[in-house]
């Protein structure tokens, strides 16, 4: 407005007003304002442009990470890192005791909501590791199968609880321990009414509770340290007034780590914040003058070994040590890699609006700074991602900045984005799309950039995921790409759960933010303030991401090397932080590579788990506008088969308010999305089977697919899509269900099924051939059903399943439709007693036409069989009868009706 004004007061001195006709000045004030309004607006739209900020900036910031890795003290017998001469203290945890444990974690909390609690849950998430979570006050769970233990690590969330346990649970846990060498981790408390100093029942050891700590490092002598690398002192004083810190009064204690009291340096002659110093003595660690704040019990005073953390994860460097924890206590049984593969992507290279792009002295600065980087990341090269339609756009110096990346082309490794940097979802065009990405194709090739990475990544991550197939069938035909990567998958926080999949042929690679955007340009503007960027890169979420995760793609922004070079100075900040206190060695290599190694670790995560783009704002916004929810069904009805599902399916397509999916030509009435390789097809396929409702509100969308009911992932994928949903299940007696399966495809001329009788394939042992065991699995596993309810509640809630009873729909299907109806809460009212009749030729009831004529299900519907060989039954019902107790159970817990076949299977089981 200073301009407008100043434009006004010249304007109205030199104005002869006199002579000046009143439109004449309306018009030329009119002018002023327009001018004004151009200027301002260009003003916001490059806020940098003309102000001299670029240009008369100050030195970009230095990093003044310190440490003293040529300094460290190694103990005898331990080995160096080939690589920085750091100390690899206990680098393998591995024993043969790893063998007669699983690798899987039990965590005993107070209460699943504490907050110690989640936070261990979630750095046991980041790290991928199996865990199991129960309150410490409840019942302990399994502890052994068979002659191996479940668990390979006890976590307890507070020291209380673990010495207060009730004696027949403590001597359980404590006997385990021994037998099967495995190691607890506690943590200790400190609450406003706990004893500032009291001795730990049942144990020669001391705490004092409540305090303020500084100057906390490790001990280079202990044999827990393995991520952790001793020799820095984190000096200055702790987070938190509540630590406990332990005194030992026996010879099976060894502290890890220590810290002084806040305030107090002591005359002890060793101590030095600042590392300068030398070597300290084993004795120091363990002396007076110092407080121990994590100690490692050996086992020598009861035979079990544990690791005692006097605060938790407030301070950073208890992450690490909790990690080394777990390595050394499961004898390297849950234990993270020591490998780190680093690839930095530079998005959006000649994109940034003018006044906040690269120049060449930039550009000089990335070469530089990649090659020195060298001596913490081996192998490092910046990722450089283009859309050559910018090339050239911006301010003359910043044009030479455009050029100087060409010239310096061959140092970088590079991957395209789009021409135009569209977003992809927008376009639904596979052909657009390809016309877009080879003018990128073009450019590169005409400036010789070298793009046979067969990497891609789409401007926002559009069109990845939520996944859009023209993107993914573009990509392929233009760039034969194989790999990309975003942060959107399974969602974009918590970036703890972020994971990869593979779609199409093409890899999914998690990627990680590292604090900076396209908007974080100046230190001194940056979010928070610079202490908060620091504290991101000094034990915070950043160096946090490298620690968690063996394989980081990093996304950054061409503004972040120009400006303050913010990305110089973060990373180079935390690879240096990464070496003072850590033992990982990192390393990088191409993205091709990086898919290999990623899926090798998590071969698990292959296959992609879809989920409702409506529950997530920011799929939402990358998601095609011509898609749409409302295609998605409201229940299911999940099965299992041979149970009257084909008959339940036809009765609810009847009422004028609920539509079916469309029939697959593969699976006839059944789309069989969840259970099979047509999940792998995606998301766009599954909803192509549903009609768009004209009333989302009124109108009810549904699949059957029977095969649902006993698949291991169905539950987790369904609830995924669909956690919403309603189920529906139909039972009918499991020795029956299973009789009537093996005469399904027996009439289907299965050749296992003719060879062998139903008594012979329900009997089958381990040593009969593969398919006779096949057919067995598929007549017995379906009738476990309270065991495959359980996995379907696991994922849903109670109140989300009906179960329904196949022999009453077969007997009296107008009241088994009334029950469905008031249990999907449907309008209008349906009078099935009018549109549904008994055919006595069938044996069963029928629709009736508009002709009054009946219509019946097909020939494969109620076919009689043969009576069921005796034998057989008898060995059935004993076979099912816990399960049909387990099923009446689970039936009557849920308040859902127990059916009177049910009743009957367990009235005729004869006592064993």
């Amino acid at each position: 407005m200073r301009l407008g004004g100043n434009l006004i007061s010249l304007w109205m001195r030199h104005l002869p007003v006199k002579k000046c006709h009143p439109t004449k000045l309306i018009s030329g004030l009119l002018c002023v304002c327009l001018c004004a309004m151009v200027y301002l607006g260009y003003k916001a739209s490059y806020p940098y442009a003309g102000t001299g900020v670029i240009q008369t900036r100050t030195e970009p910031p230095v990093p003044s990470i310190r440490c003293h890795v040529n300094k460290t003290y190694v103990p005898r017998g331990r080995a160096k890192s080939p690589r920085m001469g750091v100390p690899r203290s206990a680098v393998d945890h591995k024993t043969d005791d790893r063998l007669r444990i699983d690798n899987q974690i039990l965590v005993l909390v107070e209460t699943q909501y504490s907050q110690l609690g989640q936070d261990i849950v979630a750095v046991l998430e980041a790290n991928k590791m199996k865990f199991k979570m129960e309150a410490a006050s409840k019942t302990l769970p399994y502890l052994t199968y068979m002659d191996k233990g479940r668990y390979g690590v006890i976590i307890f969330e507070n020291l209380e609880a673990y010495v207060n346990m009730d004696m027949w649970n403590r001597q359980l846990l404590d006997k385990y321990c021994r037998e099967y060498k495995v190691g607890m981790i506690i943590f200790s408390k400190s609450r406003e009414d706990s004893l500032l100093s009291a001795k730990v029942q049942g144990f020669p050891l001391y705490i004092n509770s409540q305090l303020q700590l500084r100057d906390f490092e490790m001990n280079p002598y202990s044999q827990v340290l393995r991520v952790t690398r001793a020799g820095e002192v984190w000096s200055g004083t702790l987070p938190g007034d509540d630590w406990t810190v332990f005194i030992a009064n026996h010879s099976t204690y060894e502290s890890v780590a220590v810290a002084r009291l806040n305030g107090h340096q002591g005359n002890d002659p060793d101590h030095d914040p600042d590392g300068d110093h030398g070597p300290k003595s084993k004795d120091y660690y363990m002396n007076s003058a110092t407080q121990t704040t994590v100690i490692h019990d050996m086992g020598k005073f009861d035979g079990v070994k544990r690791i005692l953390f006097g605060n938790g994860f407030k301070f950073w460097l208890n992450r690490l040590l909790f990690l080394d924890s777990i390595s050394f206590l499961s004898h390297g049984k849950v234990s993270i890699p020591l490998e780190r593969y680093i690839l930095v992507d530079v998005d959006d290279i000649f994109v940034g609006k003018p006044g906040i792009r690269m120049k060449a002295h930039d550009v000089n600065a990335m070469v530089s700074a990649q090659r020195s980087w060298r001596q913490y990341v081996d192998n490092f090269h910046f990722n450089l991602g283009f859309s050559g339609r910018y090339f050239h756009h911006g301010h003359p110096d910043e044009d030479e900045g455009d050029t100087q990346l060409l010239d310096k082309k061959d140092e970088f490794w590079w991957f395209p984005h789009v021409w135009r940097h569209t977003q992809p979802h927008k376009v639904d065009n596979t052909t657009r799309l390809q016309h877009d990405m080879e003018k990128n194709y073009d450019f590169a090739k005409k400036n010789g950039i070298a793009v046979n990475g067969q990497y891609a990544v789409a401007p926002h991550h559009s069109g990845v995921y939520p996944v859009h197939d023209p993107l993914f069938e573009a990509w392929k035909s233009v760039w034969k790409v194989k790999v990309t990567s975003t942060e959107e998958y399974p969602h974009l926080k918590p970036p703890r759960k972020r994971r990869g999949f593979v779609y199409r042929g093409i890899k999914v690679l998690p990627r990680q933010t590292c604090g900076l955007f396209t908007h974080t340009l100046f230190i001194d503007r940056y979010p928070g303030g610079r202490a908060r960027l620091e504290a991101n890169i000094r034990g915070g979420a950043l160096f946090q991401s490298i620690l968690y995760n063996p394989i980081n793609i990093f996304m950054t922004h061409m503004p972040n090397f120009a400006n303050d070079r913010l990305a110089l100075y973060t990373f180079e900040s935390v690879f240096k932080f990464v070496q003072c206190w850590t033992n990982l060695e990192m390393k990088s290599v191409p993205p091709i590579q990086l898919s290999d190694l990623y899926f090798n670790m998590y071969p698990e995560e292959k296959n992609p788990i879809w989920q409702d783009p409506c529950n997530d704002k920011r799929h939402l916004a990358i998601w095609s506008v011509n898609k749409t929810c409302d295609r998605l069904p409201r229940f299911l009805v999940i099965g299992p088969q041979k149970t009257g599902t084909t008959a339940l399916y036809t009765f609810l397509a009847m009422h004028p308010a609920i539509y079916s999916n469309y029939p697959s030509r593969q699976t006839f009435e059944e789309v069989q999305f969840f259970s099979g390789n047509n999940y792998l097809k995606g998301l766009d396929w599954y909803m192509s089977f549903f009609p768009l409702p004209s009333n989302a509100s009124s109108e009810f969308l549904f699949e059957k697919s029977a095969t649902y009911f006993d698949k291991r992932h169905v539950p987790e994928r369904a609830a995924a899509l669909l956690p919403k949903a309603r189920l529906i299940t139909i039972l009918i007696s499991p020795a029956k269900r299973a009789y009537s399966w093996y005469q399904h495809i027996r009439a289907h001329k299965d050749p296992t099924a003719m060879k062998y009788t139903f008594y012979e394939v329900i009997t089958a042992g381990s040593d009969a051939e593969r398919s006779l065991q096949a057919l067995s699995r598929r007549c017995l596993i379906p009738g476990l059903y309270a065991q495959h309810l359980d996995k379907w509640l696991s994922h849903y809630k109670a109140k989300q399943l009906l179960v329904l009873d196949g022999e009453l729909l077969k007997i009296n299907p107008m009241a088994v439709m009334n029950r469905v109806q008031k249990f999907l809460l449907i309008q209008p009212y349906f009078d099935y007693s009018k549109k549904l009749r008994y055919d006595r030729k069938k044996g069963f009831y029928c629709q009736v036409t508009n002709n009054d004529h009946t219509k019946c299900l097909g020939r494969s519907k109620g076919r009689k069989y043969p009576p069921m060989d005796p034998r057989a039954n008898k060995y059935l019902q004993q076979y099912y009868k816990r399960h049909n107790v387990d099923l009446q159970r689970l039936l009557t817990r849920l308040g859902q009706e127990v059916p009177q076949w049910l009743r009957e299977d367990l009235k005729d089981v004869s006592p064993e």
